[in-house]
């Protein structure tokens, strides 16, 4: 499990072997089962997440009770709500587990110390954010400027991992879709 964590960290900065063993001992492994939490509303954000295996959800809950997906995190992925983790104040979303899955979890405090003693991991965690900064960025251009049909086309093209792992219902809350009109996208793809 850690071996993962390890490797992408080393596509980013150097990592020493020798140093493996202290960075490893920030982290505690967490396996969840489907549906089962890892954060709720309201809840303080203490934790970051690495997905080693399965697939986590972020969301919220609406003013009418349904529950919009804003973001997925697959393996190899980061997942936190990043102003609640990085402010260490209540949360405004949930984070789930789509399907079964694994994850090493750092806490603030943990994190923090990481920097400390191992500094240019702190330079891995600003190029992370920087992704994924950049990837919410590229969402949003997407949902003011593509059209429903297109917004799917292009998640599907980009990110055809999700098609086959998410369940509709969950692809659709993140696409701002009903499911029904997504099983309409799905069904034009085909014929």
């Amino acid at each position: 499990m850690s071996e993962q964590l390890i490797k992408h960290f080393a596509r980013f900065v150097e990592i020493k072997e020798a140093d493996v063993p202290a960075i490893l001992s920030y982290f505690q492994p967490i396996r969840l089962a489907k549906k089962e939490s890892l954060l709720s509303e309201g809840s303080i954000c203490t934790s970051n997440y690495f997905v080693v295996k399965g697939c986590l959800r972020l969301f919220f809950v609406n003013e009418k009770g349904v529950e919009q997906t804003i973001q997925f995190a697959i393996e190899n992925w980061w997942l936190t709500d990043y102003l609640a983790f990085q402010n260490q104040q209540p949360s405004n979303f949930y984070i789930q587990g789509v399907e079964k899955t694994e994850v090493l979890a750092i806490s603030f405090s943990a994190q923090e110390q990481l920097f400390q003693q191992f500094p240019h991991l702190e330079r891995y965690f600003r190029l992370i954010y920087q992704k994924a900064y950049g990837a919410s960025q590229v969402r949003i251009k997407f949902l003011y400027d593509y059209s429903r049909e297109e917004l799917y086309q292009n998640f599907a093209a980009s990110y055809p991992q999700f098609i086959q792992r998410i369940p509709q219902y969950l692809l659709a809350s993140f696409l701002g879709f009903t499911p029904e009109y997504l099983s309409e996208l799905r069904k034009k793809k085909r014929a």
